[in-house]
C-alpha cells in the first residue's frame, strides 16, 4: 500500500523562481490519481507510479502546465514519512529541485 495519498505542499526551485504548488494524491481502485494547483492553474497528473526504494517510496508522474509557460514535466521523488524530495525535468531543460511536506493525510 502506498504512503503517497494525501495533500502535499511542494516548492519547485525553477530558473524563474520558486513555485509553490499544492498536490493532492488519492488512492482509487485503479491506482493513484492526482492533481496540482498553483496560483496560476490546476492540472491533472498522469502516469503516477510508486515503487519501494531504500530511502522510502519512489514516486514518478507527469504533468502538463501552460502557465507560466507551456511545459511537459516529469517528476521523480522520494517520499519518506511526511517529506517529499526529488526533482522534475522538462525535456532538455535543467532539473528543478522539488521539496515539501504532507499537510493532510
Amino acid at each position: 500500500m502506498s504512503t503517497l495519498p494525501g495533500t502535499w505542499d511542494l516548492d519547485l526551485s525553477t530558473p524563474i523562481g520558486t513555485l509553490h504548488v499544492r498536490y493532492v494524491f488519492t488512492a482509487t481502485r485503479d491506482g493513484i490519481e492526482g492533481a496540482a494547483a498553483s496560483d496560476k492553474e490546476t492540472v491533472v497528473l498522469s502516469n503516477i507510479a510508486t515503487t519501494s526504494a531504500a530511502e522510502g517510496e519512489r514516486v514518478t508522474w507527469h504533468q502538463r502546465v501552460t502557465k507560466p509557460m507551456r511545459l511537459d514535466l516529469a517528476f521523480d521523488v522520494i517520499v519518506e514519512g511526511d517529506t517529499m524530495t526529488g526533482h522534475s525535468r522538462a525535456g532538455r531543460l535543467p532539473r528543478t529541485s522539488v521539496a515539501g511536506k504532507r499537510v493532510v493525510a
